[in-house]
């Protein structure tokens, strides 16, 4: 378990969420079932896609228009948990670096949407599942950790970004997913909404040749996750690495 202020769902009041990914279908693993029990509870939550997962797929044939598939397998995939905005940043698959071209775009959008939990991928490296950890996956975190501290709140960074009015503030939370075990430090009980998470994931068909062994796998692991958490046998939960990056008790300055 991480240190730090706990998340208490009952206090907390999220009325906006931002949720950030390296490739479409990443959230869909990730957090597609909290995404889902948000939604559902009337939160105001929007995707990021940072790349266009363009190296992605299986079929040869859909070489020409895996952008074009991916981002629409997204787009039926997100409404299936109730998301409606979804933002494509549109950089290459494979190539992605959390340098200050990206950082800028993360700023510019956090600070646009003012959201309560800013959630992403996590920027270290999950040593036993590797596949967890693609270079893509550590860049969206490693954007995204260093966009929400200092730059968000800062308004000498980024100058250009609060001259057009997309004015520093402080974000509350950042929820990571997709990291290592030992980081994991917050469970949503998501049994409520596992078929929604599955629907979601049947959408991108050009990622799954075998959508039967793939939902085995997910269930599987939504299972140990609860299971890790104290919940009773039966019940599904997704896992973060909640960070509270302005709690009560943080001192103030850059």
């Amino acid at each position: 378990m991480s240190a730090g202020a706990v998340f208490d769902p009952e206090r907390e009041r999220v009325e906006r969420v931002l949720a950030f990914a390296a490739h479409p279908d990443d959230l869909d693993f990730g957090a597609a079932g909290t995404v889902a029990s948000w939604t559902a509870a009337g939160v105001d939550v929007q995707y990021c896609l940072m790349t266009d997962g363009d190296a992605g797929g299986f079929d040869p044939a859909q070489r020409d228009r895996i952008v074009e598939l991916r981002r629409e397998e997204q787009l039926d995939a997100a409404r299936r948990v109730g998301v409606e905005r979804v933002h494509f940043l549109g950089h290459r698959d494979g190539f992605l670096q959390p340098d200050h071209t990206v950082m800028e775009q993360v700023v510019a959008l956090i600070r646009r949407l003012r959201p309560d939990v800013v959630l992403a991928m996590h920027p270290e490296r999950d040593w036993t599942r590797l596949q967890r950890s693609h270079p893509d996956h550590l860049a969206c975190g490693e954007a995204v950790t260093r966009a929400v501290y200092p730059a968000v709140e800062n308004p000498f960074a980024y100058p250009d970004l609060q001259a057009r009015g997309l004015e520093a503030f402080k974000l509350r939370w950042l929820w990571l997913y997709a990291g290592p075990a030992e980081r994991e430090n917050h469970r949503v009980d998501i049994t409520a909404h596992v078929d929604t998470k599955l629907e979601a994931l049947r959408q991108h068909l050009s990622q799954h040749p075998d959508l039967g062994r793939m939902e085995d796998y997910v269930r599987r692991q939504l299972a140990e996750k609860a299971a890790d958490g104290g919940l009773p046998e039966g019940r599904f939960a997704e896992a973060f690495h909640v960070v509270a990056v302005n709690a009560e008790d943080t001192i103030a300055g850059f």
